[in-house]
């Protein structure tokens, strides 16, 4: 079992950064997959990046690639989107899940766990 908490999400301008972190509970975290999805009203929920369990395998969908960056520190129980040069199409909630097991999943449907998201606005 592995329970997950977003943070870091708010207003910011175009041009701006965040860091959105995402804090586990349980003791499979560092075993498993981590990604980090999100869901515009009326869109499909987006994968939009996804880190190994070692963080040596990283993913990106084409529209954030060299613009936001998955991290994970293991001892800290913790997964990390760093956002730059946002844009307004960005706006978005963001969830975080884990999946079940080591490797990036083909598919959402592989991710198991959950977070609560985290709301993040551009203003243009």
């Amino acid at each position: 079992q592995v329970q997950l908490v977003e943070s870091g999400g708010r207003l910011v301008q175009a041009g701006g950064s965040l860091r959105l972190s995402c804090a586990a509970s349980g003791r499979t975290f560092s075993d498993v997959a981590m990604g980090w999805f999100r869901l515009v009203p009326g869109k499909e929920r987006e994968n939009v990046a996804a880190i190994s369990r070692t963080g040596v395998e990283k993913l990106y969908v084409d529209s954030v690639k060299g613009r936001f960056t998955i991290s994970r520190d293991n001892a800290k129980n913790t997964v990390y989107l760093q956002m730059n040069s946002l844009k307004p199409e960005d706006t978005a909630v963001y969830y975080c899940a884990a999946a079940r097991r080591a490797y990036i999943p083909q598919g959402q449907r592989d991710y198991v766990y959950w977070g609560q998201g985290t709301q993040v606005t551009v203003s243009s």
